[in-house]
């Protein structure tokens, strides 16, 4: 009845002449991972691609919020990344995640996009209305990625340059505004894009009313970012230079603890092809400053003192270099990478010392991947060999097979990954509350053994795929509980080894301008003493339904997720829930559009951490907002 409510009164207003809808068949099932804009591997994994209509169709303000119907897909923590400090914004998929830092790769243009500090993501760089789409493979059924990318990756691919500009505004409860302005202009043989965001609210309150004190504000945040990219084009040649700001500013909760960050990025990526080979060569430079206060909360959460002030200043240099061979029933990838991070963290105490942890790291590996097609079976075979910075040296090998016929494809691989502690992990102490985490330098590669078969299914209007994996975790990193009570003391620790073990399964169905789609998965994911793996629930799913009919766009999603445990000894239980989402859009004249969300629609109440106090996640929140674009 609400959508309804949003919708009609939104197709009563003058519509621009539409264009014909599109088709309304199912996409066909995407076989390869795209490394770079122009370089890409043939692959027997699970690949979903979230396209620009979908993004559009999904509520929330980043693009973690609008992730969250892919199965698999989680945060350390349930909190969105709108009140979530920065360093538990870690992304994995398929429960392997324990701690804040990510288990997956994220690329943006084929540049690596986490933390060079901590691993984690900055989610508010990325503007969901310019992706063109988001790429996600679960597994390391590939070599071609190395550290981070121990249990997949997520490729973000920017608007292709055209001819456009488009202006947006959103304002919304809690004192909430958005404004972006974006545009790209094209030669003959260059062309230049870029867009600048900014975005404020006053956020909510993460502590419950029943515990609440004096000393708890709303958790709030501001950020402006702007990306500039130049391209170069001929007919076999492909140049793109970026730069990209952020800085952003927020409040977490408490009177006297923020955090802040300034970071800048350049980026640079070139491409040449012949008639069956292509060569690729990237590199990038990250600078970035980060900033946060620390305090202690009385039991009665009226009193609060600062506990320490942190520095954190880091910066990263990477280059990558891809050669790929192509022939009528094989090819071959190749190519090396390196990277060198370099970040210290200071931290001034009160009420008096001063604590100081850091260093460098410098990362090398090299790599192949190989596929043979024998018609209609495709095998798979490829190895990386990688030095970790730290005195590790890893090979990462992995096979499968994909095998189709018709609407079905089969496959299966099995594959070796690792994860290198970052400097965040081996230097760096946080706070959350009264929970503190102590950094451990002694620190090793997180290991994976992985294998997973699936089947996919692919009609005209009907999608459906369903995949079984297993994963053995040798030396998970993770937050080991070594004081419990009203302050609760942890350190990274690796633990002996775990096991996840689980389904994924996902169906599409399309009929008319409607489409309809529910993604499941199971991870039941333990340490081998039986606990649970902390902040990986053992069911989570989500159910979609879309429309979209010449100026009108419209969705509503459900996303429930089980019980999951907060802390390594299963103690502090966070119960499972359900949210309610709506989104709806309709095109008016000269270019304008109006659109509106709502996140949780039905204003459910859900636990995210306990510290050792409980928090909270996101009340409802709505937004409406008009956005102009010319073409």
């Amino acid at each position: 009845m609400f959508l309804a409510l949003i919708i009609v009164p939104l197709r009563l207003l003058p519509q621009t002449e539409s264009k014909p809808d599109q088709t309304t068949k199912i996409d066909p099932i995407k076989t390869t991972i795209t490394v770079t804009d122009t370089v890409s591997t043939e692959a027997p994994a699970a690949i979903t691609v979230v396209d620009s209509r979908q993004i559009q169709q999904t509520p929330g303000v980043n693009i973690d919020d609008r992730l969250r119907t892919v199965p698999g897909f989680t945060l350390f923590r349930r909190s969105s990344s709108i009140v979530a400090n920065p360093t538990t914004q870690g992304v994995s998929l398929r429960g392997i995640g324990s701690s804040g830092a990510s288990r997956t790769l994220l690329l943006w243009d084929g540049i690596p996009e986490n933390d060079p500090f901590g691993g984690w993501v900055y989610w508010d760089r990325f503007a969901p209305s310019e992706m063109d789409r988001v790429e996600i493979s679960r597994g390391a059924s590939t070599s071609v990625f190395g550290d981070l990318a121990l249990g997949g990756a997520i490729a973000l691919f920017s608007h292709p340059a055209s001819r456009r500009l488009e202006a947006a505004y959103e304002g919304g409860n809690r004192n909430t505004h958005e404004a972006l302005a974006s545009g790209s202009y094209l030669w003959e043989h260059f062309a230049i894009s870029g867009f600048g965001r900014a975005f404020t609210t006053d956020g909510y309150y993460i502590v419950p009313q029943g515990v609440r004190g004096s000393a708890d504000t709303p958790a709030a945040v501001r950020f402006v970012t702007g990306s500039t990219r130049l391209d170069y084009f001929r007919l076999n040649d492909r140049l793109f230079l970026r730069f990209d700001v952020l800085a952003e500013h927020r409040d977490n909760g408490t009177r006297l603890t923020t955090n802040s960050t300034g970071l800048g990025s350049l980026a640079a990526n070139y491409s040449h092809e012949w008639k069956r080979d292509q060569v690729s060569v990237l590199g990038y430079y990250t600078q970035e400053g980060y900033r946060a206060s620390f305090s202690s909360v009385t039991n009665s959460r009226n009193t609060e003192r600062i506990t320490y002030l942190q520095r954190v200043p880091s910066e990263s240099v990477g280059a990558a270099s891809f050669w790929r061979h192509s022939q009528s029933h094989w090819h071959v990838l190749a190519g090396a990478d390196t990277q060198r991070v370099e970040g210290f963290s200071t931290d001034r105490l009160f009420p008096s010392g001063l604590r100081t942890g850091g260093g460098s790291v410098l990362q090398h590996g090299i790599f192949g991947q190989f596929d043979y097609s024998a018609g209609p079976v495709s095998f798979f075979v490829g190895g990386r060999h990688h030095f970790t910075g730290r005195g590790d040296t890893f090979f990462s090998p992995n096979a499968g097979f994909a095998a189709g016929k018709g609407m079905f494809r089969a496959r299966g691989s099995v594959y070796r990954s690792f994860r290198a502690p970052t400097l965040n992990e081996l230097f760096r102490v946080f706070q959350v509350g009264n929970t503190t985490t102590l950094a451990n330098g002694a620190l090793r590669p997180e290991t994976l053994f992985g294998a997973e078969a699936g089947l996919d299914i692919v009609g005209e209007t009907t999608g459906a795929s369903v995949t079984f994996y297993r994963n053995d975790l040798e030396h998970l990193i993770t937050n080991v509980t070594l004081q419990g009570g009203a302050t609760i003391i942890r350190q990274r620790q690796n633990a002996t080894a775990a096991l996840s073990r689980g389904i994924e399964a996902d169906l599409r169905h399309r009929w008319g301008s409607w489409q309809g789609e529910l993604s499941y998965l199971l991870a039941d994911s333990r340490f081998f003493n039986g606990l649970r793996i902390s902040q990986v629930p053992r069911n989570q799913g989500s159910a979609q339904l879309m429309y979209q009919h010449k100026g009108t766009l419209a969705s509503a999603a459900v996303r429930s997720y089980s019980l999951q445990f907060d802390d390594d000894l299963n103690q502090f239980k966070l119960p499972g829930f359900a949210t309610f989402q709506i989104a709806a859009e309709q095109r008016l004249r000269l270019g304008f559009s109006l659109r509106a969300d709502v996140e949780n629609v039905l204003d459910r109440q859900f636990y995210v951490g306990f510290s050792p106090t409980p928090t909270i996640g996101a009340p409802r929140l709505y937004r409406i907002g008009l956005r102009w674009r010319y073409k």
